[in-house]
Order: C-alpha cells, then structure tokens, then sequence
C-alpha cells in the first residue's frame, strides 16, 4: 500500500502540476499586491479620497501609493520561487534522472512548416497542424549535415 502511494506521489505529471500551481499562487501574491499597493490607491486618488499612509512611496491626492510594500513581494516572489526551484525541482529531477526520466527538462528541437510558416512542429511531424501540409522527413544530423 505505501508503495503505491509513494509510486503516485512520484508520478512526473503529479509533480509538475503542484510546482506550476505553487508558482501561480505565489505569482498571484505578487499580482495581488501590486493592485493593492499601487493601482487601488491611484484609482482612490483619482476619485479624490482616502488617507496618506507611512513607508516607502508617496502620496497623491490623499491616497498612498505603497511602492515599498510591492517591492517587499517581489523580493518575497524571488524567494519563494528560489527555495521551489532548489527545494522541489532539482531534487525531483534527479530523482527522476535517476529513473531515466527527463522532467522540467529543456524542449526539443522543433521545425517550421515551409508553407504557413508556423513555428513549433515537431521535427517527426508528417503533417502541419495548422495548415495539414504534409512534410518531408527531416535528416537527425542537424544543420550542419546540410551545408
């Protein structure tokens, strides 16, 4: 029973999502204070009302613009996603290297369709998605190969 706990714990898609959800909630935190530090108290200040407030940022129209207090949620988002990145990912992927998975790992080369121009294919693609040309096989060897 704890093995199959710990094999769906340790699932690669289950992992990747709670790291992007973390981060969304964290970037959430910093969209959150930038509208309450910085655009509320413009909106208030252009409806001409409300109360000056005290560290850094300035005052207008009556309504304190917190710039202090945004900078401060930035600096706890790099943190934050610092201690993510050195906590979670790495460990998990070499975890999963180990199992000879590749995880959070750089994208594959990709081509581009010679009649719609799309970026993004992959290089195996027969067919665009966009536009369903059909392709030509595209040699492994790289650029180099062709000059």
């Amino acid at each position: 029973m704890l093995r199959g706990f710990r094999n769906f714990l340790m699932q690669g898609d289950l992992i990747v999502i709670a790291v992007g959800l973390v981060v969304a909630l964290a970037f959430s935190t910093l969209i959150k204070a930038f509208t309450d530090s910085i655009i509320t108290p413009l909106v208030n200040a252009a409806a001409g009302g409300g109360a000056a407030g005290k560290g850094l940022g300035w005052t207008l129209n009556g309504q304190r613009i917190a710039l202090g207090s945004f900078i401060s949620a930035i600096i706890y988002f790099i943190i934050f996603m610092a201690v993510i990145y050195f906590l979670i990912v790495v460990p998990y992927r070499a975890y999963m290297g180990r199992r000879g998975r590749v995880v959070f790992g750089a994208p594959g080369p990709t081509r581009i369709c010679p009649d719609c121009q799309s970026d993004g294919l992959p290089i195996a693609a027969t067919k665009c998605r966009y536009c369903e040309t059909a392709l030509q096989p595209v040699s492994q060897a790289g650029p180099a190969a062709s000059a």
